[in-house]
């Protein structure tokens, strides 16, 4: 996918008059782009536009107008953008207890390392490859950047609607799978430029 630039930027006063209406696309966008994988993990898959949209977000956010600083949150989010061949994802460990944030969150240490989350279509899986430093020893993050790379074949099956596609999560006590309905995948063929 192209980078964004900030040629791509709407400027901060034109954005709060377009926003309503920008935000109600993306939020269409990313129902599709959106999947809860059991009750505690929710994976967005990104592309142009929902990044387009956070780095929007953000200078409206911070009124950022300085172009150095703009150009700081385009380089953020440009390192998010799926590359060739690639699917790239926020995931969001989601928990609503305030009191028991800490104790929930000590459940997923180790979460981004080794083979944990994964893609699975055609009887092979791609595995997804967390950004670094987002854990240690004794934390961890609620936001992960993920990366994952289907093969070839694993891309005709995702094509194939008749044939099931999952997302896994494989962790500790945390076992879930579910099904990716249709619309997802036919944003991922996009973002893979199938």
């Amino acid at each position: 996918m192209n980078a964004i630039t900030s040629g791509d930027v709407i400027p901060y006063e034109e954005y709060e008059r377009q926003r309503e209406a920008f935000r109600a696309k993306i939020i269409a966008l990313k129902q599709r782009r959106r999947i809860s994988i059991g009750p505690l993990i929710t994976v967005v898959f990104e592309n142009r536009e929902t990044l387009q949209f956070q780095i929007q977000e953000m200078i409206r956010a911070e009124r950022i107008i300085d172009p150095v600083k703009v150009q700081d949150e385009l380089d953020v989010y440009n390192a998010l953008l799926p590359q060739q061949n690639e699917l790239s994802a926020t995931l969001l460990i989601e928990i609503t207890d305030e009191a028991k944030v800490k104790e929930k969150l000590d459940q997923f240490m180790g979460l981004d390392h080794g083979e944990k989350v994964a893609i699975t279509a055609g009887g092979e899986e791609a595995f997804g490859e967390f950004e670094g430093g987002r854990s240690h020893e004794t934390k961890i993050s609620a936001v992960h950047f993920v990366r994952f790379r289907p093969t070839v074949s694993m891309k005709g099956t995702i094509a194939d609607l008749t044939r099931p596609v999952a997302i896994r999560v494989n962790h500790g006590g945390y076992h879930q799978t579910v099904p990716v309905p249709g619309s997802m995948r036919e944003e991922w063929l996009a973002d893979l430029g199938c």
